[in-house]
């Protein structure tokens, strides 16, 4: 039996691997979903030795089936947003436990006591629409800060200008946590000049802007707000755990969470340091769900275990294995 007590007290790469096997027999044995897709490509607990054995779930099979490892009754169910006409990934979550204790012992890791910040959120893509995993995390965050001065803002920009600026001439730690096109809409509106606030980007044009490299746009976010550097923060519907960034795009995990370059093509196979492939996920907080996530993310891993996100898939770069589209 593997406990929350095993997954979050990791410290080493060996208690990772050995923590790693345990779940991904457990998933096997507990999840018919991925035990198919193992199956597929003729894995099993018999034959899985180490975890480049392991066999990763594309991510699309969170929109049509129901990724699950108990049969515990569902606490809540995270949506991805999904653009027009496309279908949403469900993310069924049986034990929010493990969540909760994923995103808060990963911000002390990064940013220390939360209760050292005013948490600002600037997310109107996600409040917008019910089932958002980030809405509930940051919810969670602003609670836990315990700071009247913390919030959420939709679309009531100057008042959020009006709070930012005086906050931060009071010498308040602020962190500023945004959608990505709605900073650029505020550093339009209001150019900054912070110097005790962090600023945060959870990705995402959401449609509304074009499209732009890390470069290019956080050159544009560090000189709207008056900063040296944008921090960023990777996550996504199917994990409960997520990566950091405290500047320049470079990501780094927390013990339970590790990434993984896939081949563009040849999907089971991997890429040396330093080369762009696909990104694959390993999250022990998933593990009542899926804790081996394929994802539609491009990125390049350095030998320092920090990783970078370098854009997306689009479904024609997909080649070299049909089983990423079953």
């Amino acid at each position: 039996m593997i406990t929350a007590q095993d997954i979050f007290s990791i410290a080493s790469k060996k208690e990772f691997e050995k923590i790693t096997l345990k779940v991904f027999r457990h998933q096997y044995d507990n999840n018919t979903v991925y035990q198919n897709f193992c199956n597929l490509l003729d894995k099993s607990k018999q034959n899985v030795k180490s975890i480049k054995d392991i066999p990763f779930l594309p991510i699309q099979f969170f929109k049509n089936n129901r990724v699950v490892s108990n049969l515990e009754p569902i606490e809540i169910t995270f949506t991805s947003s999904g653009t027009t006409g496309s279908s949403t990934s469900n993310h069924y979550v049986t034990d929010l436990n493990y969540y909760k204790q994923s995103f808060r012992q990963t911000f002390s890791q990064f940013y220390g006591n939360i209760e050292d910040y005013t948490v600002l959120a600037l997310l109107p893509s996600y409040l917008e629409r019910e089932g958002s995993s980030l809405i509930y995390m940051v919810s969670d965050l602003i609670e836990s800060a315990n700071n009247p001065n913390s919030g959420f803002y939709l679309h009531n920009y100057n008042e959020l200008i009006t709070k930012l600026t005086t906050l931060d001439k009071e010498g308040e730690n602020v962190l500023l946590i945004g959608v990505t096109y709605a900073l650029l809409d505020l550093i339009e509106i209001q150019p900054f000049q912070l110097n005790n606030t962090i600023i945060m980007e959870t990705g995402g044009m959401k449609g509304k802007r074009r499209e732009m490299i890390r470069e290019e746009l956080h050159e544009l976010l560090c000189n709207g707000f008056g900063v040296s550097k944008i921090h960023s923060e990777y996550g996504m519907t199917e994990l409960l755990s997520q990566a950091y960034s405290l500047g320049d795009g470079i990501f780094e995990c927390p013990p339970w969470m590790d990434i993984f370059i896939r081949d563009t093509e040849d999907a089971l196979s991997y890429v040396d340091y330093n080369k762009t492939g696909g990104i694959n996920v390993i999250d022990l907080a998933n593990i009542n769900s899926c804790s081996f996530i394929a994802t539609q993310d491009l990125g390049k891993k350095y030998t320092n275990q920090t990783f970078e996100v370098l854009g997306r898939f689009d479904n024609s770069d997909i080649r070299g294995c049909n089983l990423m589209v079953l």
